[in-house]
């Protein structure tokens, strides 16, 4: 049984037995894994605070014959969300990402794309914006599961949208007026163009833009619909992040 490593983020935690913890991790080479880490409860040399959720690190674990869980042996912090100054919001945005990936990502797949958005979002979610990368991050996960067709084009006609007369609905895609369900909601014009921008450029590059909490509300209730839908289940943690005004 040879040990494995990768970069991995930590997703989420629970306890079992006295001091043992089951750790739901999202590997850059492996994808989504669970496993035991044994006396995680108790033991500081190997785990230390490692076993917060996002914390990015180094892992190393063993695949067991004919069992679903890993052997979760050591993790090395690489970058801990607690180094920067944490507040509720950004405690939420970061919730909403574990719960996301932890959910919506099939285990022992690797998703390299969604590794790679993830660490990006990490690096730009602080206290002082926190509601970029949350914009961001739902638009590109939606579209890395298949749950965004080209957001230029209505999906029921496939004519070029006008950024006045955009429209989402309980259904994937957008729509123009013409084909628009009654019950459908508008998607303001910088909300429109602020996804048709990010989903051409990386998270960094609107780190200085101003991005309060109102802006791209209407593309963050789009993204969370589409996700709702596919979970068929409501998210936790998007009702934490409504309650903060998100």
């Amino acid at each position: 049984m040879s040990v494995l490593t990768s970069e991995a983020v930590i997703l989420r935690t629970w306890p079992v037995h006295e001091a043992d913890l089951i750790v739901s991790f999202f590997s850059r080479d492996y994808g989504r894994l669970k496993g035991v880490a044994k006396s995680a409860l108790k033991s500081r040399k190997r785990f230390g605070g490692a076993l917060e959720p996002m914390t990015v690190t180094r892992a190393w674990f063993a695949e067991r014959p004919r069992q679903e869980l890993v052997r979760l042996d050591q993790l090395e912090i690489v970058r801990s969300p607690l180094s920067l100054p944490v507040d509720p919001v950004r405690m939420a945005v970061l919730s909403f990402f574990a719960e996301v990936l932890d959910e919506a990502l099939p285990e022992h797949d690797p998703q390299e794309a969604a590794f790679r958005l993830l660490i990006s979002v990490l690096e730009q979610t602080t206290v002082e914006q926190p509601w970029m990368p949350l914009t961001y991050f739902s638009l590109w996960i939606t579209r890395l599961m298949g749950l965004l067709p080209d957001i230029a084009h209505c999906t029921e006609c496939g004519e070029t949208l006008q950024p006045a007369e955009v429209w989402f609905q309980n259904t994937d895609g957008l729509f123009c007026a013409v084909h628009r369900s009654g019950n459908a909601g508008r998607l303001l014009p910088d909300s429109w163009q602020v996804a048709l921008r990010m989903l051409r450029a990386p998270a960094s590059s609107f780190a200085a833009e101003p991005f309060p909490r109102r802006r791209a509300q209407d593309l963050r209730r789009f993204t969370l619909q589409a996700l709702e839908r596919h979970l068929e289940r409501r998210l936790r943690t998007a009702e934490a992040l409504a309650r903060l005004g998100g």
